[in-house]
């Protein structure tokens, strides 16, 4: 799903532009600049993800990275070049969201739901947890 969501990019032209890239930037365009473990936190992905997608963000020219309170916090904010993407990216967000919501409907079971209910049984138990469990048993 992720490919065709990147062929809708490279088909307008924006074949460099990565589809992750979408909620750091829609992130920061309503909440402001924020630092990057900020960003990881509203997105919902490690600090160490986080950093290397901003590092791609800024090698593409959509970021920027100040100095934070301190030494070791950077904090990020859009360029002009994220800000003018953004109309088509906010578009794609919305035309993906609905079809999805299209795509639930002609599934026997919604995947948002199956993706919910996936969440919540690796709360519960980590797949490495389960791994582990059977490892010792496969013996």
């Amino acid at each position: 799903m992720e490919a065709d969501v990147a062929r809708v990019y490279a088909d307008a032209g924006l074949g460099w532009y990565r589809p992750r890239f979408s909620p750091y930037l829609r992130l920061l365009a309503a909440d402001g600049p924020r630092s990057i473990r900020g960003l990881a936190t509203g997105v919902g992905v490690t600090h160490s993800a986080a950093s290397q997608t901003v590092a791609q963000l800024r090698r593409d020219g959509l970021v920027t990275l100040e100095p934070g309170a301190d030494a070791r916090q950077r904090i990020v904010r859009l360029t002009d070049r994220a800000l003018d993407l953004l109309p088509f990216v906010d578009a794609e967000w919305a035309a993906t969201a609905a079809a999805a919501t299209e795509l639930d409907a002609e599934l026997p079971h919604p995947l948002s739901a199956v993706l919910a209910a996936l969440e919540e049984a690796l709360a519960r138990r980590p797949l490495r947890d389960r791994i582990a469990g059977r490892a010792g048993s496969a013996e």
